[in-house]
């Protein structure tokens, strides 16, 4: 058997992790959340597995997210966490492997210099940062090594990346912290305003994917919920239909939409010709809300094109820039080699 280096791209987002390995394709999905013993700090569980013990573990198991608004909060967790994801893949390669890292573009210097030194520590042997907007463009089919301008609208986890790109770069951006986790949290607020009944997260994030949508519709779903009464302390059912669900994502809707607003405002007049005919590129895991497109074309009156596979979109973009990291150095993502030479 040969065993060779595999060079890995990874969209490290805030409520999953998804691995692309050139050759094989999309390898690894896991939510980006750990289990550790808080007395010890062993690592118990890492993904899905870490998951299914949310707020179902003792004291002394703790889950941990450790990537927040799409950069690394905690860095020894992050650290662990890929290398653990890391060596699932590599395990039988005798050299490190080269990695780039989807990052939002507002990411400071500090963020990235710990987002590199993340990916070294985990077993790399060069870490490449790369704009999620770029990797979500390049992922959707669209190409953008002209001088063309591209509107991205990535909607994920825990951040919204606005982005104008053009000439393989990031025109003018916009990064917001209201995505998918704020859509979750809108509609435990609403539910407990509304029926004075407490939801958890997980079942707030089933609600929005089972019924939810951007708008009121006329032909309603219907979903029962089960919580804590806020008024008797006792476990309660409510049924929940579509319109709720549309009423409570009406504020961080609001929020993205503007935005969208902020960095057509500021894109210049060519490139907006541009994006007019180009239309606008959505993806992310909130995209994937009934009406998101619809809500976004009323909005702006710019056609929106709902990518395929809005969930590795980023990934599969990433994962294109593998086949040419060599020529890409001193291009699009010269800026991560040239901190990590210093």
């Amino acid at each position: 058997m040969l065993f060779f280096e595999r060079d890995i791209a990874i969209d490290l987002g805030t409520s999953s992790i998804i691995v692309y390995v050139s050759g094989k394709g999309i390898t690894l999905r896991e939510p980006t959340v750990v289990a550790v013993d808080k007395h010890t700090g062993r690592l118990l569980k890492v993904g899905e597995d870490a998951q299914k013990m949310l707020g179902r573990t003792p004291a002394n198991v703790v889950s941990i997210y450790p990537v927040a608004s799409g950069v690394i909060s905690d860095y020894d967790m992050t650290v662990r966490m890929l290398k653990e994801l890391i060596q699932r893949i590599t395990s039988f390669s005798l050299f490190k492997p080269r990695i780039i890292i989807c990052v939002p573009e507002s990411i400071s210097g500090v963020e990235e210099r710990a987002t590199i030194d993340a990916g070294i520590e985990a077993g790399a042997r060069k870490v490449y940062l790369l704009e999620s907007a770029v990797a979500a463009a390049l992922g959707s089919g669209a190409d953008i090594s002209k001088p063309d301008g591209h509107l991205v609208v990535d909607i994920g986890g825990g951040t919204t990346e606005v982005a104008v790109v053009s000439l393989n770069g990031v025109v003018e951006s916009e990064s917001i912290k209201v995505a998918g986790g704020a859509f979750d949290e809108a509609i435990v607020k609403y539910i407990r305003r509304k029926h004075n009944l407490l939801i958890g997260l997980k079942t707030a994030e089933e609600l929005k994917s089972s019924i939810g949508c951007c708008y009121p519709v006329s032909e309603v779903k219907i979903e029962e919920v089960k919580g804590r009464c806020l008024l008797t302390g006792l476990p309660r059912s409510e049924t929940v239909d579509t319109n709720d669900v549309a009423e409570a994502l009406q504020e961080p809707l609001d929020t993205i939409l503007d935005a969208i607003q902020m960095v057509l405002e500021r894109t210049p007049p060519e490139l907006v010709a541009d994006i007019d005919q180009n239309g606008i590129i959505l993806t992310g895991g909130g995209s994937l809300i009934a009406g998101m497109d619809r809500i976004i074309n009323d909005k702006t009156g710019i056609r929106v094109s709902a990518v395929d596979d809005a969930l590795t979109c980023t990934a599969y973009g990433a994962g294109k820039m593998l086949a040419n990291l060599g020529d890409m150095q001193e291009g699009m993502i010269n800026l991560a080699r040239k901190r990590q030479m210093k």
